[in-house]
């Protein structure tokens, strides 16, 4: 029976958004638990107070001709660079509060984040169905080579986003009663898909708003109540129910390549390079638990993230904390309360998605993974099969 195995997400290591899997914070996902920083509604989106250009306001509004926009793509892009790099070398702390909207309601999580340039990252989130927060998680990441993002501004993601996405400039607006500079991202049929706010001083990201195909925000990502303490370590700035030892860290080698991530095909596992939405494998990472290997493998189009776990095994008929339910014609269990977190088993392997993403990418992702057949069905039938042989043969 495959065992549920715990882990201190090393979201740092692999370039991910720490917003990445934000629904999954409060659940032991089997095979993993995920750690990440995410939030509720905070700042000011376009609009109203928003003193985002004409270029910004006409995005909202609907599309606009790619052309116009595509040489305010490179200043886009240096930002965007910018911003990444922000991550890493400027020492802060705040609460990142990330808002999901969906048809069957909306989510709210908050985190508060210690950072110290060039070094550790403390975060701490609020578990949506307690009083007290979560275990706090401490940044794997001590050289600053592979550092933790803030909403979703990593420069893998940065890449990724731009092979997907037209980016542009779209002057200047504020968050958090902060001047910044806004950048946005379309899809190749003229429709806007995210908008970005840069801090002027610092180029910090502040806020990110997700837009579907008709312009509906349908993810809010901020980073609110921000301050600058350089020289201050995160063990130091965060409060003692945050401070966590080096020792949580989880054992989760460091990246692997593309090509050892496609290798592992060999051996087994099922490494698709691409998943639907456009999402391209870009990350990896496995460790060892006491029921075998774990693997973990990261999608994304520079907005949209997906992990995918899979270890060797098979799921009970019942798992506390999880409901069961079908997506297209698939037996899944999904995690509550957040519905980003859905797994299953597939020719003898535990499949667990973790997304931020649209719901239909995730239904799609879940759909283009191996799943085991109606084989129900198929021993009704033979046990009923045999029962009709039985009965017409008097010698049985």
């Amino acid at each position: 029976m495959f065992t549920p195995v715990t882990r201190a997400r090393q979201h740092g290591r692999d370039g991910r958004s720490a917003l990445l899997l934000a629904a999954a914070l409060a659940v032991a996902v089997p095979g993993i638990l995920v750690s990440a920083c995410s939030g509720q509604s905070g700042a000011s989106a376009a609009g109203g107070g928003d003193a985002v250009t004409a270029a910004g306001r006409a995005a909202t509004a609907g599309r606009t001709a790619l052309a116009s926009r595509r040489p305010e793509a490179v200043r886009a892009v240096r930002l965007l660079s910018q911003a990444a790099q922000a991550a890493i070398v400027t020492s802060y702390q705040g609460q990142e509060v990330a808002t999901r909207w969906s048809e069957g309601g909306g989510s709210v999580l908050v985190s508060s984040v210690w950072h110290v340039s060039g070094g550790q990252t403390v975060t701490q989130t609020m578990d949506p169905g307690a009083s007290l927060s979560s275990e706090p998680y401490l940044s794997s990441d001590t050289d600053s080579q592979a550092p933790e993002g803030v909403l979703g501004v990593t420069a893998p993601l940065v890449q990724l986003l731009e092979s997907h996405y037209v980016v542009a400039y779209a002057g200047t607006g504020s968050a958090d009663n902060r001047t910044a500079q806004v950048v946005e991202a379309w899809r190749a049929d003229g429709s806007i898909a995210a908008r970005f706010w840069l801090d002027d001083a610092t180029k910090l990201p502040l806020e990110r708003v997700v837009f579907d195909t008709a312009a509906h925000v349908i993810s809010q990502d901020v980073f609110v109540d921000v301050s600058f303490s350089p020289g201050a370590s995160p063990q130091q700035a965060a409060p003692a129910s945050a401070r966590v030892s080096a020792g949580s860290r989880g054992p989760w080698t460091d990246p692997l390549s593309r090509h050892q991530l496609l290798a592992l095909r060999h051996h087994g596992w099922v490494v698709p390079s691409e998943l639907p939405g456009s999402l391209s494998l870009f990350t990896g990472a496995e460790t060892q638990a006491a029921a075998g290997t774990v693997l973990d493998f990261g999608y994304s189009d520079g907005l949209s993230v997906v992990s995918v776990f899979e270890q060797h095994g098979n799921l009970p008929d019942k798992m506390p904390g999880w409901r069961k339910t079908k997506i297209g014609s698939h037996a899944v269990f999904v995690a509550e309360p957040d519905q980003r977190s859905l797994t299953w088993s597939g020719h003898g392997t535990v499949y667990t998605v973790v997304a931020d993403a649209p719901a239909q990418t995730i239904d799609a992702v879940v759909g283009a993974l191996p799943h085991d057949g109606p084989t129900g069905f198929w021993k009704r039938m033979s046990r009923g099969i045999t029962r009709l042989a039985s009965w017409a043969n008097p010698f049985h």
